[in-house]
């Protein structure tokens, strides 16, 4: 068709009405969804009947454009199936006859790009090509998101007879099998950017595993194979029955009602549950927050409501999509091989373990558990078949409480746990295919439990599994390299089913209100009992899960230079193996709650904590004297490799006290010595950097002459310039100085660290020795986490032990500045600061500071400082 050949422009449409029609429509539609409550019932319809208004739109704007009548508009990816979230891209191609160039006729093209744009402006958010037949086709075979998206075309408006060219030709363009691996290869990488579970605290209800796009995938791979179109299809075929094709449409239903109200809550197209929108999502479905009318504390929040609703459903569909995308590929790929028996019940399916009757289950229980040990011990073996999934999913009904309490099935649930491999992937895939929550049913009321303290980033159930899969990895040779010092201490642990049983029950309490570490012992006790597992392993492992906690709040919070706090601790583990395989449990813990929460300094803390305690039940009762010798001796011999002037290092030395040399190492103090020795007592203030040793951030060195609000100024300056505080150490030494030593992290990159070395030594250097009022803390921006789950701050002010110092304990949601807030309260009133212990859990800050001061041996004095913190931990 050349320029001449094109129909006369029509007049310009009225876009503010078109635009203001399509918003009408679209309101009343949306309105209708906003009355329904937690009924799913219409949600497809709804998003259908969007989609229809769209194309009226699009049809209109179409006409407008006066395209040539062998033109068409088609409809892709989502558009093109037919339904339309609120705020979702129209994704539409231009459809032309192959030979029409475009470029050559700039009449034709002017009059594409109109109408692109008219559809912007009459509010559409389009997403659009312009292409012909053979460019399709040929895009289609070499980008995969282009197949996809083509795989669910449809006509809008234009010529039938050119989309009926372009349909025939795709679809003989397809290689079914490639596009499945293909598929399947992407979903899998998906999967892997959500870290493989459905279950974390602000999921994608889209793309996170369990959502939507999980389900779009049965059904691209199913067209694109001719296997149907429709869940009613699949199910014909009988690559579903009707039951699992009901479970898909309940459950789609619900995930495309999350994902609508999400558009039209965040007025946006936003497909994750994120928390500040989580409690609007869940009072849209008629949810409310509960509380205790005495107490006034939360008892069930909305949000956990929707959420619990939303994983279950995550998970329904996970194992759903396995089971249907097994049996596709199974319909692609058949199977030549005939299948090797194991024993009477089931066979080796090409690497899958596959049921020898689909009512297996229903008919021997004890099966069901026995699936689960086969796929443990029997070599080769690397999942289970559609056809055993299946039998499992609809056999759930027999795991009732006589299965709970079946002494067959605890022999065999006993023998799992006992078997040297195996543990993770075999618990894993019981709660995948829901058997773990119906065999324990403690665990099944943890299965989509959400956290509320800012720093789990999975909910319960998934927390556990990740540790249980730390503490097996301390037994695996090809992780020893992740945590040498874990896996030296397991390679001598004889019985590691008693900390798998540990690391599984640690957590089991949490969310039935009480101390869920006892509630949990009492738990684990009761397994143990029904389990057969001996006294003195029981014995163990409810030591543990009692007393999971324990180890990380004193490392992180009390003084580990005190002989009096190691003596206690010692007193609570008892013994060697009790203190190992806490450390061990502690260290999988911590590594499971979230990426952010584990660094170097608290792998260090507990390390120590674990080797002085050690000491202290070998029978080396702690001696203060000697110790700090040794540590001098240790000193002494590395400060010859520095050519140190003999008894260089005593004028220093001379003016630190027994404190000193506690709190640290002779590494630390050989750095110290270096730096300082010659500059004792007679230096304005000298600040040293380093590489930390370990692991990452910067170690600083403050030596001073000492003045009241020196912390705060410091705390200032790493406020100011951006690092956090891991540790602090405050020293003063009987000269009238301060020697103060600092861990701390920046989000500068490693390889700048030369750069700042230089700009900390000099930069604090000129804040310590320059006059004047502090200055006002920075006011960083909160997170959205902190927002929607704030913490309230609380404050301990207590006499030490020997009643000399006070005990400062604060916890509140951390922020930029809080610490310097804190520090600035404490030097307005004169208070000096011997020892801090900066902790932050993800967004949570628990911080214990060891001080003194004239005016907190007075009541009212104490008040004021009290309620000073207060507004500054919640300014």
């Amino acid at each position: 068709m050349s320029v001449a050949q094109l129909k006369p422009a029509r007049a310009v449409p009225d876009l503010q009405q078109i635009r203001d029609d399509y918003r009408a429509r679209k309101a009343a539609l949306l309105s209708t969804m906003r009355s329904q409550g937690a009924s799913t019932r219409g949600i497809r319809t709804l998003l259908q009947r969007l989609a229809r208004e769209a194309d009226v739109t699009l049809k209109t704007l179409w006409d407008a454009a006066n395209l040539p009548a062998d033109f068409a508009l088609m409809g892709v990816g989502g558009f093109g199936r037919g339904e339309l979230f609120p705020h979702s891209d129209v994704d539409v191609v231009v459809l032309a006859p192959d030979g029409q160039a475009l470029d050559a006729q700039p009449e034709l093209k002017q009059r594409v790009e109109t109408f692109i744009g008219n559809c912007w402006d009459a509010g559409l958010e389009i997403g659009s090509s312009v292409r012909t037949v053979a460019e399709c086709v040929a895009l289609a075979a070499t980008d995969i998101t282009i197949q996809t998206a083509l795989v669910e075309s449809r006509l809008i408006t234009g010529s039938a007879k050119i989309c009926a060219e372009f349909q025939k030709k795709f679809r003989a363009s397809i290689d079914p099998k490639a596009f499945f691996v293909a598929k399947t290869l992407e979903m899998r990488q998906r999967h892997t950017k959500f870290d493989n579970t459905p279950y974390s605290l602000e999921p994608n209800c889209k793309e996170s595993p369990g959502g939507l796009r999980d389900l779009q995938v049965i059904l691209w791979v199913a067209k694109a194979a001719g296997l149907g179109k429709s869940w009613d299809d699949l199910a014909r075929k009988g690559l579903a029955t009707p039951f699992e094709a009901r479970q898909i449409k309940r459950n789609e239903a619900l995930l495309n009602l999350i994902r609508a109200r999400l558009h039209v809550l965040a007025d946006r197209r936003e497909d994750r549950l994120v928390f500040d929108l989580q409690t609007a999502v869940a009072e849209s479905f008629g949810y409310k927050t509960e509380v205790d009318a005495q107490s006034g504390r939360i008892v069930g929040r909305a949000s956990e409501a929707l959420m619990k609703r939303f994983y279950w459903a995550a998970k329904a569909v996970t194992q759903l999509n396995q089971i249907l995308l097994l049996n596709i590929e199974e319909r692609l790929n058949p199977n030549t091989h005939a299948p090797q028996r194991i024993d009477d019940r089931f066979f080796n399916k090409a690497g899958m373990i596959e049921v020898a009757s689909d009512d297996l289950y229903t008919k021997d229980p004890h099966a069901i558990l026995q699936t689960f040990l086969l796929y443990q011990t029997t070599v080769g073996v690397k999942g289970l078949s559609a056809r055993t999934l299946r039998a499992l999913y609809n056999a759930r009904g027999v795991m009732n409480s006589q299965f709970r309490n079946d002494p067959v099935n605890h022999a065999t649930f006993h023998a799992m746990v006992m078997q040297p491999e195996g543990i993770t992937h075999a618990l894993r895939l019981m709660n995948q295919t829901s058997v773990l929550g119906r065999y324990l049913w403690v665990f099944r009321r943890i299965v989509g439990q959400m956290q509320h303290d800012l720093f789990h980033v999975y909910t319960v159930d998934q927390h556990i599994l990740m540790v249980l899969r730390n503490m097996r990895r301390f037994f695996t040779p090809e992780h020893a390299h992740e945590y040498p010092f874990c896996s030296q201490l397991a390679a001598g642990w004889d019985k590691p089913y008693v900390l798998y049983i540990g690391a599984l029950f640690h957590d089991i309490a949490k969310g039935r209100g009480g101390d869920h570490s006892v509630l949990g012992a009492v738990d684990v006790r009761h397994f143990c009992k029904q389990h057969d597992i001996e006294a003195e392993d029981c014995k163990l492992i409810e030591f543990l899960v009692r007393e999971h906690l324990s180890m990380s709040r004193i490392a992180q919070k009390e003084d580990l230079s005190n002989p009096d706090v190691i003596a206690a601790f010692a007193r609570r583990v008892g013994n060697e193996r009790y203190l190992t395989a806490l450390y061990l449990l502690t260290v999988a813990d911590i590594r499971g709650t979230s990426p952010k929460v584990w660094n170097a300094w608290k792998g260090k803390l507990l390390e120590d904590l674990y080797r002085y305690t050690l000491r202290v039940l070998g029978g080396r009762a702690p001696d203060r004297d000697a110790e700090i010798e040794a540590r001098k001796r240790e000193a002494l011999v590395q400060l010859q490799l520095y050519a140190l002037p003999f008894e260089g290092h005593k004028k220093l030395w001379d003016s630190l006290d027994v404190g000193y040399f506690m709190r640290h190492d002779a590494s630390d103090i050989v750095w110290h010595t270096r730096h300082l020795a010659r500059y004792a007592g007679t230096a304005k203030a000298i600040v040293r950097a380093r590489q930390s040793v370990v692991g990452e951030g910067l170690q600083i060195l403050v030596y001073t002459p000492d003045q009241p609000d020196l912390f705060a100024r410091i705390c200032g300056y790493f406020d100011q310039a951006g690092f956090s505080i891991l540790d602090a150490k405050i020293h003063t030494a009987n000269n009238g100085y301060a020697l103060d030593t600092f861990q701390v992290v920046s989000s500068m990159l490693p390889e700048h660290n030369r750069e700042l070395v230089s700009m900390v030594e000099s930069e604090l250097q000129h804040t310590i020795e320059k006059a004047g009022p502090l200055p006002t803390p920075s006011r960083g921006r909160v997170s959205r986490r902190v927002k929607s789950f704030p913490i309230a701050p609380r404050i301990q002010l207590a006499p030490d032990e020997k009643a000399q110092r006070w005990l400062l304990t604060i916890s509140a949601s951390d922020r930029v500045g809080l610490l310097y807030s804190v520090a600035r309260v404490l030097a307005n009133h004169n208070i000096n600061l011997q020892l801090a212990k900066v902790s932050t859990l993800g967004e949570r800050v628990e911080d214990t500071f060891l001080i003194d001061g004239p005016e907190l041996q007075q009541n009212k004095q104490q008040i004021e400082i009290e309620t000073e913190l207060l507004q500054a931990l919640g300014a």
